[in-house]
């Protein structure tokens, strides 16, 4: 049994997986900043004033998304304090509900959610490095695979380069914001009065969804932490540390960032706008200070796409590690401690999908099933709780538990059902992306035992 005592975990490594602990707090609260931080805030606060009914709307929903997502960093805290190994959600799931659920969440990220977005946010940073440099858009595509191999050369050679660089892109992306809020709020000239005022949406109980979604979608991402934490130094009081500072430090740039746009341009003007950002600094600064932000974009997306690239491998190495998924990638590099095989997989699917360009379309089948994976991996705290207290000695335990839990879950799923009923077909798409995991889990457990056997 895995015992969760702060004393039985070696500082220096985690014995059971083979990685070792280099990060500290301030290195995983800029994971935690850079997982969450891409072009959502830059892009979706047009589509949730287009929602919305007044800037008071957009402010509520922004802030109800950063308490929901706070609350679920807090839920992770717990699970990662439980369990401080590589793998996160898809760890929790296994043990809570068995290893075809846990394996259909894996298959799900690897096909759709992690190589999706890898190769999504690279051409996002390529697109907007090419904006800022002037460069043509034939360079799009050679550019957003370049991104992805330097960045897995990078995280060959372990967490700690990985990190460095990941620290210095947070940073960039931090003052990317600041530069946006300082500009919107005190130097961008006010807007004409029928775009300061709300725009001709008006929101009603049954398109909440819809409003939050974009929302919720530009908070994902605090969860990446969980998947290093075999990587981390005394995970059970770091991790948490890491997970609240962050969310706290994001949530405040995501408000601050949407009163900027309210202010420069107005609930109308947000909500026509098709790159409020840009504009906003254009407004002030000309062409140069769209092509500034434009940059900052660059930065944010290439370090989000860093962050995908790190955690998304643990996963896979884990999977692989336990038989299912191909053995070879449950591989750790003995001298860098990086899960080299995994890392190499999931890029190349990556790049396959941004040669093909279908990217976009498999993340709109997956949104859906994102949240529903938080909240299934939320779900495991009830099992941990109920079965594992008596054994366990657990060193952070959330505040709020049950009622906290219950409220995050109770939300993911009405935002969920509410996209559901608005989009059928891709929420159909993304079941039918989970149920053809079932005969490749049926296929890699036989396959398993099999070879346990032998």
């Amino acid at each position: 049994m895995y015992v969760t005592k702060e004393a039985a975990i070696p500082l220096g490594s985690d014995a059971a997986s083979g990685y070792v602990r280099r990060l500290g707090v301030w290195d995983s609260s800029m994971i935690v900043v850079g997982g969450v931080i891409g072009a959502g805030i830059f892009l979706n606060p047009k589509t949730v004033a287009e929602r919305t009914g007044s800037a008071e709307g957009v402010l509520i929903a922004w802030a109800i998304g950063g308490v929901l997502a706070l609350i679920g960093a807090l839920c992770y805290s717990e699970l990662g304090a439980r369990r401080p190994q590589a793998g996160g959600a898809y760890v929790y799931l296994r043990e809570a509900y068995g290893p075809m659920l846990a394996f259909v969440y894996g298959w799900i990220m690897l096909v759709v959610n992690y190589s999706g977005s890898e190769a999504a946010v690279s051409v996002t940073f390529a697109t907007y490095l090419c904006s800022a440099l002037s460069l043509p858009a034939s360079l799009i595509q050679p550019l957003a695979i370049g991104a992805i191999l330097l960045l897995t050369g990078v995280s060959y050679f372990g967490i700690k380069a990985g990190a460095i660089l990941q620290n210095a892109l947070t940073m960039l992306k931090l003052l990317a914001v600041v530069a946006l809020v300082v500009t919107g709020v005190f130097i961008a000239a006010p807007p004409p009065p029928a775009l300061a005022a709300a725009s001709a949406a008006v929101p009603s109980p049954w398109n909440f969804g819809a409003i939050l979604m974009p929302v919720l979608f530009s908070y994902g991402g605090w969860a990446y932490i969980n998947n290093v934490a075999g990587e981390i130094r005394e995970p059970q009081r770091n991790l948490p540390r890491a997970l609240i500072l962050g969310m706290l430090l994001v949530a405040s740039c995501y408000l601050l960032a949407n009163v900027a746009y309210l202010h420069a341009l107005g609930h109308a003007g947000l909500a026509g706008s098709t790159a409020p950002a840009a504009e906003i600094m254009r407004s002030a600064f000309g062409d140069t200070g769209a092509r500034a932000i434009s940059l900052g974009i660059a930065v944010s997306t290439f370090g989000f796409c860093n962050i995908s690239i790190i955690a998304a491998a643990r996963v896979f190495q884990v999977m692989g590690a336990e038989g299912l998924f191909f053995r070879a990638a449950g591989h750790i590099n003995a001298r860098y401690r990086s899960p080299d095989v995994a890392l190499a997989a999931l890029s190349g699917w990556a790049i396959v999908l941004a040669l093909s360009g279908t990217y976009g379309q498999l993340l709109n089948y997956s949104t859906v099933g994102d949240w529903l994976g938080y909240a299934g991996a939320v779900a495991t705290l009830f099992y941990y709780r109920r079965v594992r207290d008596q054994n366990e000695n657990v060193s952070f335990r959330m505040k709020g538990y049950p009622l906290l839990p219950i409220i995050f879950i109770v939300a993911v799923l009405s935002v969920v059902a509410s996209n559901i009923v608005s989009n059928p077909t891709d929420a159909g798409m993304g079941l039918v992306i989970a149920l053809l995991g079932l005969p490749v889990y049926w296929w890699w457990s036989r396959s398993h035992r099999a070879a346990v056997r032998s």
